[in-house]
């Protein structure tokens, strides 16, 4: 076996595990691994004591010189940047010829490159992460084995969450950061959110989001609340189950989250596109206030953005408020930003996770088929806990399906060409296998109706 050089793009918080594994096994795969980042500190922590295989430099992902040269010398990219930097890694690596895996999901500019993707040999592995990525994989090995039967799909529902372990909840959020707090913020941004219901098209305008969450009650975790993702109606297809009519993908979150982050999207506070003028000495209760209309100078600013709201003032939304400190007089520190990178500055502050906190993977299926006259439902769910604040639930859910993805394609695994998503057996089939040998598997159960 000759040595197969990979490059990982990105030492964010998700990297860890992919780093430890790739290290782990590259003795016995003959690999060589470079991990290329900006904050080249983080990437030598997470190559510590991995150096005989693996080297840390440091990068600035958007020199496009500078990136291109690196991908030259490696024969398997793995892309961990930031979603919008993954087409200029991509067109990268079809003009060098080189594969690619990345978590994100497939943007829509990369399905015209397919056919020249495929004319070139190359392989494009994307949403092999856990939200794109096991959920597709554990989705499609239970519809394969449902259709194998007979059995005809009636709804698929499948909710995902990123939270906090019970025992490091110490919060009224229910929630600390264990992926990329800019993500969090502009979550359900963009186009809206769709889905079908009972054979009914659906859809949910962002400021409505937050405000259509449904109790999802899993056995042995208990009650949670799920807003639907941006498009459910996508993968009807690419599942092989397009005239499904129930059919939805969601986010879990711990329940009195998402009224209390809805007032964030009436205010505005989660907006992108402009700046703000407060200078860097204003205060938190400036910064809200800012949202709202004109008052008299004084007035008390949270009967202010109740009576605005219709919200009771001393309610469990405005609790949550009152414990990030948005009522009070500490500095926002920096100026010039948006109004959602300015909150998000506060919640990285509040919303760590400490250096032994834990963290929570939940993701919880519901099929409803039938078959042999019976109406019956699967709920399969995966539940995975962190380690620390390092070795999250998060790291290893997101990172092991795409380092277990590099040893299929490295290894000759993979007969596909073009751009690909793990719905095939070829793929989650050895994938899902490896997970749950490590640790990361579904409990099934059925429920006859």
């Amino acid at each position: 076996m000759s040595m197969r050089s990979i490059l990982l793009f990105g030492a964010g918080r998700s990297a860890s595990s992919l780093i430890k594994y790739l290290i782990d096994h590259a003795g016995e795969q003959q690999w060589r691994l470079t991990v290329a980042d900006r904050a080249v500190e983080q990437a030598r922590r997470l190559i510590q004591g991995g150096e005989a295989v693996a080297a840390a430099v440091a990068l600035d992902a958007s020199d496009g010189g500078a990136r291109a040269a690196l991908i030259a010398k490696h024969d398997l990219v793995i892309s961990m940047l930031p979603h919008f930097m993954h087409m200029d890694v991509l067109r990268d690596c079809l003009r060098l010829k080189k594969h690619v895996i990345t978590p994100s999901y497939v943007p829509d500019e990369l399905w015209p490159l397919d056919a020249e993707f495929k004319a070139a040999g190359l392989v494009v592995l994307n949403e092999m992460g856990v939200d794109p990525g096991i959920d597709h994989m554990s989705a499609m090995r239970i519809i394969d084995g449902l259709k194998a039967k007979g059995a005809r799909i009636e709804a698929f529902e499948s909710y995902c969450g990123g939270l906090v372990a019970p025992e490091s909840d110490d919060n009224p959020w229910g929630y600390k950061f264990s992926w990329n707090p800019r993500n969090v913020v502009l979550a359900g941004q963009g186009p809206a959110a769709r889905y079908i219901h009972d054979g009914e098209l659906k859809y949910i305008p962002y400021h409505k989001l937050f405000r259509r969450t449904a109790r999802v009650e899993i056995p042995g975790l208990g009650g949670f609340e799920g807003y639907a993702n941006r498009d459910s109606l996508k993968y009807r297809s690419m599942y092989g189950i397009a005239d499904i009519p129930t059919m939805l993908r969601g986010t879990l979150r711990k329940e009195g989250y998402c009224a209390a982050w809805d007032i964030f999207v009436q205010l505005g506070c989660t907006e992108d596109g402009f700046k703000m003028e407060l200078p860097a000495g204003a205060t938190w209760s400036d910064y809200l206030r800012s949202f709202l209309p004109a008052s008299a100078p004084g007035s008390d600013l949270r009967k202010a953005l109740a009576e605005y709201l219709g919200l009771a003032p001393d309610g469990p939304g405005m609790q949550r408020l009152d414990w990030l400190g948005l009522f009070g007089n500490g500095r926002i520190g920096e100026a010039g930003l948006s109004p959602a990178a300015t909150l998000q500055r506060l919640l990285e502050a509040k919303w760590v996770l400490g250096p032994q906190d834990k963290d929570l993977l939940v993701m919880w299926h519901r099929f409803r088929y039938a078959a042999e006259g019976r109406t019956k439902e699967i709920h399969a769910t995966l539940a995975v806990t962190g380690q620390d604040s390092v070795h999250t639930a998060m790291a290893r859910t997101v990172g092991l399906p795409m380092a277990i993805g590099a040893k299929l394609l490295l290894n000759g695994r993979i007969g596909q060409r073009g751009v690909l998503l793990p719905v095939k057996p070829e793929l989650y089939g050895p994938i899902l296998d490896e997970l749950a040998d490590l640790g990361i598997a579904f409990t099934d159960r059925e429920v006859e109706l």
